[in-house]
């Protein structure tokens, strides 16, 4: 009931190893430093590149290599319906993705998919992964050890830090994820915030309808199952779990526990 499987379909998820041989959902998350201090990053370098400084102009991440954007042609459509679109010397560079001026980016461990926009203004700290077509808006803070699947957006002024987005989810507005799991089409209203520390400090436990499961964890946000959502200025409290398809009324404070497939939360 509270395994993975229960909260997502992991079928096209391209980094579903991390959840391989757990027993709760959460456990995706215990698992989650580990997995991306061992995966293979390419070269994550530029002239123009220093940690704690804003990008004096923009670069292409193209073919495992960042290069300059000076002659190229940049179309700033919807990067998650493919639309971001590189042009140099008329012809498209297939799976280009941009980082605009203004971006600051932190260590050298950051992967990315074809198709991605970083937008002015975000910073990113490694490790971070994005996957394909993924797009993050301006002001964004990944804090590091972010890990989003294929066509994600982590949005304007919205914080994450040691969390996993699973495909086509989205914090698109003035959210706070830490220490949390969105599913697949996972959708948070603007202004959601998942609290992730105990008052108390100790470890977060998990409510069910049977018993009380110590999760190991003493920072726990949230969890939403696939095609959950949440309303505007909605908030949960540590260690709460959505199940596929339910839903979080805006203004809404979510009780800590587990929360079945298609509840209505208000």
């Amino acid at each position: 009931m509270l395994d993975a499987a229960s909260f997502f379909d992991l079928s096209h998820f391209p980094d579903n190893k991390i959840f391989d041989g757990t027993s709760y959902v959460w456990d995706g998350l215990k698992n989650l430093k580990a997995y991306m201090k061992t995966t293979n990053y390419p070269s994550f370098a530029h002239k123009h590149l220093r940690d704690g400084t804003p990008l004096p102009c923009p670069l292409i991440w193209h073919e495992n290599h960042l290069q300059d954007a000076d002659d190229c042609q940049i179309t700033y459509g919807d990067a998650t319906k493919g639309k971001l679109e590189v042009r140099r010397n008329g012809e498209t560079l297939q799976g280009a993705s941009v980082i605009m001026a203004g971006v600051v980016i932190n260590g050298n461990k950051i992967l990315l998919g074809q198709g991605v926009l970083i937008e002015a203004g975000a910073l990113i700290k490694g490790p971070t992964i994005l996957g394909d077509r993924c797009e993050v808006r301006q002001g964004a803070y990944l804090r590091g050890y972010c890990l989003a699947g294929q066509r994600c957006v982590i949005g304007h002024t919205t914080e994450v830090k040691h969390s996993i987005f699973l495909n086509d989810a989205k914090a698109g507005h003035f959210a706070y994820l830490g220490d949390s799991i969105l599913g697949n089409n996972a959708n948070l209203g603007a202004g959601t915030k998942f609290a992730n520390l105990k008052f108390l400090g100790d470890n977060v436990r998990i409510r069910t309808s049977q018993e009380l499961i110590d999760s190991g964890l003493r920072k726990f946000g949230a969890i939403l199952g696939d095609g959950a959502q949440t309303g505007c200025n909605s908030v949960t409290n540590p260690g709460t779990l959505i199940g596929k398809g339910g839903i979080l009324m805006p203004n809404t404070t979510a009780p800590s526990g587990h929360h079945p497939d298609k509840t209505l939360i208000r």
